[in-house]
Parts: structure tokens; sequence; C-alpha cells
């Protein structure tokens, strides 16, 4: 390949050209640019394809993730006309707009393109899936949402704005180094457990194969979503609410007729031994019946799990809202009487308040009254020990549920095949930190699902740039990259590797000279190599 540009030092105006040379090979060996021109053309007067537009965007989120707004200012301080060949000027507002509206009646197709790309350019391990689902808040009243698109509207937002209509955004993620290969955008009031069945359908076409394993939160499990998984030969591991494995079953279990597991939680990584949490579990089997009688019962396996670490966090939580509870209630009884608490309604309103707001109602026995003598309030309290001690019999245990079969794996296999569903935690950490959604505005909701794609897409280069990076590491038995982090080795995270190549910058070519970056680093050279990555080719 002919050569583009060249390294050197030459003082004159330069642009920030950061990761941009990365998210061009990464959008290119994903095919982006094809994938979107393949299914959303445009007419032969335009400047610009709907897939060139979608991958500046997709660069922005990676790069510079602010509000959608003035795009062009971005372009013109980054290197997006030398590595992308789009001048600043074309990517004003309204061709913006237009890309995601063309974009937004195809974002199933386009996700499941580029991720089967995904698949078999990075030779991705599909076997073992993560779901979950998250809300996006909005700003704007979107009274007039178009029908065909995720709608707008109050729900029960994870960010606890309330005030905020939402948007939902379920995401798919493989157990092989936390890859997005699936999302989709859903109503704001849409509820978890109905999007299942289909977010099954879809991971089958991505995969090619029937055979998959989903792993998920208690929203996965519901009878129909289970039979339909079972049906279709899809396994399946889920913990279970309280609606299928009550408190009672839980305070039954005796730790000592557990097993042991050999896994080690990534926060006790450097605790001495002693000091780490551990993790036990214990098997049996559970049926589950359908509502109506032609509905075949399933017989599940069922792993209760002990978490040491779980457990004294719940019997530290509750000793804590206890002791807060004993303040309140002695601040009343001191204030009986008062104009605060005149009568036994006043008191009686309070002690519902402090139950609720202290979540001690499961233990907090009462009994108001009127003195004889005085006519002011009375009250008598107390904690019922037995309640507490039946509640703390359930600390630390919880129960999966699995059509696993045991030579698939043992009770400790299931448990380490739930514990990756951080995975898909740390993807929406990253989709709402460092990609910036967090709350969005657009003009439309059908413009809400083109973003929506947009940013997992870029949640899809950003997953894949951080193993991509790990897997070169293994291959030399390295784990670390030396200097990556406050120069001491680290980890490589996307994040520390964007960080690292923040400062590289470009100076354009002038009176027929080759583009010139300045020399990289030693660091930022041995990252680009792990990456496969040469900047000097697109640039």
């Amino acid at each position: 390949m002919r050569e583009r540009a060249r390294y050197g030092v030459v003082p004159s105006v330069e642009k920030a050209l950061g990761s941009l040379p990365v998210v061009a090979a990464f959008a290119g060996r994903l095919r982006i640019r094809d994938v979107i021109d393949g299914l959303c053309p445009v007419d032969d007067r335009s400047e610009l394809t709907h897939g060139q537009v979608i991958e500046s965007l997709v660069a922005n989120r990676l790069t510079s993730p602010e509000p959608l707004v003035r795009v062009q200012d971005w372009a013109g301080g980054y290197a997006v006309e030398e590595v992308f060949g789009i001048r600043p000027e074309q990517l004003n507002d309204d061709r913006v707009g237009r890309a995601l509206d063309a974009i937004a009646s195809r974002v199933d197709s386009i996700a499941g393109s580029v991720g089967v790309a995904a698949i078999e350019v990075f030779g991705i391990d599909v076997s073992r899936m993560h779901w979950d689902m998250t809300s996006i808040s909005l700003h704007g009243e979107y009274e007039q949402p178009d029908e065909d698109y995720a709608a707008p509207k109050f729900g029960h937002p994870k960010d606890r704005r309330p005030d905020l209509k939402q948007v939902q955004t379920g995401i798919a993620v493989t157990g092989d180094g936390g890859i997005p290969l699936f999302h989709r955008a859903y109503d704001g009031g849409a509820g978890e457990v109905a999007q299942v069945v289909p977010m099954m359908k879809a991971l089958q076409q991505i995969a090619t194969s029937r055979r998959l394993l989903i792993v998920g939160d208690s929203k996965l499990v519901s009878y129909d979503n289970l039979a339909k998984m079972h049906a279709d030969e899809v396994t399946f591991v889920a913990p279970a609410s309280k609606v299928y494995v009550s408190a009672d079953a839980l305070a039954g279990l005796d730790l000592r007729a557990a097993t042991r597991v050999d896994y080690v939680a990534a926060r006790d990584q450097g605790k001495d031994p002693d000091k780490r949490g551990t993790w036990h579990v214990y098997e049996d089997t559970m049926t589950l019946a359908g509502s109506r009688k032609k509905d075949p019962v399933l017989t599940l396996r069922r792993v209760f799990v002990h978490s040491s670490a779980r457990a004294g966090a719940a019997a530290t939580a509750r000793a804590q809202k206890l002791d807060r509870a004993r303040d309140d209630l002695a601040r009343l009884q001191r204030g009986l009487g008062s104009r605060h608490y005149p009568d036994v309604a006043a008191v009686e309103a309070r002690l519902a308040v402090i139950a609720k707001g202290r979540r001690v109602t499961a233990y907090l026995r009462t009994m108001t009254g009127i003195d004889a003598d005085t006519g002011k309030p009375t009250l008598d309290w107390h904690f019922d020990q037995q309640a507490i001690d039946a509640e703390a019999a359930t600390d630390g245990w919880y129960a999966l549920l699995t059509n696993l079969e045991a030579e698939q794996a043992d009770a400790g296999q299931v448990l380490l095949h739930y514990k990756g569903q951080e995975a898909v935690e740390r993807r929406y950490s990253a989709f709402k930190g460092p990609l910036a959604v967090a709350a969005i505005y657009l003009k439309s909701n059908r413009r809400i699902t083109a973003m929506i794609t947009v940013v997992c897409l870029a949640l899809l280069i950003f997953s894949l740039i951080e193993r991509q990076v790990r897997t070169a590491l293994r291959a030399q038995d390295r784990t670390t990259v030396a200097g990556l982090y406050a120069r001491r080795p680290a980890i490589p995270t996307t994040r520390l590797i964007f960080q690292a190549l923040a400062s590289m910058r470009l100076i354009p070519a002038t009176s027929g000279n080759l583009h010139t970056i300045p020399q990289p680093t030693p660091l930022q050279l041995e990252i680009l190599d792990l990456l496969d990555v040469n900047p000097l080719e697109w640039c």
C-alpha cells in the first residue's frame, strides 16, 4: 500500500488525530459503511453516503462524546477530513438528521449484519450470551411519537429521573470479551419479560446456531420464556425471584451441605486468601407449570448459591437500618404530645413514614394509645427478633434456574456462567459513561432509535478494541502494558487505550507535501502494533 502520510517533526497547524485511525480501521473491518450503504442507498446527487455520515458519527461518539450538536465543529478540530474523507461543513445538522432518518427503519438489519461481520472477522465465540435492558432518559415532550419506533414514555428509569420520559435499550454481549453483538430499542414502558423471546430469535440468526446459552437477570424467568427457550434448544441461566423461590426456601438451606466453588471475585483479587469472599452451591430440582392444563411441566435444575460477601453486606445493611429506625423512633417518643405529634393519628402517620423509609416494616411492631391522665398519645414499640432471624437466615443466598444438563455444567460452573453477567453491566457503564448517553435530545423518536444504533455500533468498536489488545497480549504471554496507567503497567481497557492515543496529532498536507504525524510515543506505537493499525494508512 502506498504511503499516504509520514512521521516527522514539522512545526505547523495541527489537528487532533487521537484514536481516529483506530476507529476507522475497526469500522472498516466491520464493514459498517458498506452495510449501511447497501441497506440505505442515496441518490447520485448526494455528496456523502449515509454510511459515511454514520461512520463519522460513530467516530464522534468514541472521540468526543458530547451532545449531538455542531458535529461539524468537532470534525474541524479533528482530522476527520484526512481520515474519513469528509469535509467538516458536510456534517451539518441537517445532513446528520437525514442520515439518522434513513437508517432508522433498517437498524435491525444493520445490527445483524455488522454483528455477523464481527463474529467472522474477530473469531468471537457466541456460545454464551448475556442479556439485560436499561433505560435512557430523554429531554423533550415527544407528544406525537412515530408508532413504528420506540415510544418515549414515563417508566422506572435507572438514573432516577422520573420527571423525564425514557426509552429502553436491550443489549446482548458475548461471554467472550463482552462484545455487544445485538441491541434493540424499546418503548419506555415496555416490560422486560416480554422482550426475551424476540431477543432469542435475533441471537439465533446472528449466531447461525440454535444451540445458545443465554444468561440474564430475573426478568428472563417466566414460564412462557423458559418453555420457549427449552423447546428451541436454547439453554439459559437466570436468578429466580421470590415469586419462584420463596424466602422460606432460602431460609431452610444449610451452608454445611453446600459445596465450595473455586471462584475469586475481581474485587478480592489482591486480598489475602482468608479475607476473600467465599461461594458455595447446593443443587436440587424444581418444576414450573404453565397457566393452561395442556402446558408441559418444566423440570429445571435449581442451584442455590451462598455468597459470604453478600451475606456480610446484608447483615451490615440491616444493622444500619435498624439503628436509624431506633433513632427515629426515639425522637418520635420524645416528641409525643408536642405540636408535631399532638394525637394518635399524627403518631401513626409518622410511624408509617419511619417503617417505609427505613425499610423495617417486616419487623417493627408498634402499639399506640392515649394516656388517661394527660390525654397525650402513647407509643410502645419493639423489633420482632423472630422476623429478624428469619430474614437473616436468607442472607447471602439466592437461586439460579437453568436447563443445562449436569454433563454440560455442574453447579459450580452454572454459577460461573452467571458471574459473567457483569460483562453486560460493564458495557452499559460505557454506554452511559465514556460514550455519554446519559440523557439525549433529538427531534423525533425515529432519530432516537437510529441514534441508539449509532451508539451501540460505537460500543461494539469500543469493546472489540479492548478484546483485540488483550488477545494480542496473551499471544505474548502478557496481561499488562507498561506505562498505560500513571506510567505503571496496567491491564488494558479501551478508556486507557484512548487516553494513551489522545495526544496523537496530524499536520495536514500543504504545497503537495504528505500529511505528517509527529512521531508517536513508544507507548502509542506499542498500542497501535497490538491493534494491528498503521495510522499512516488512514491519513
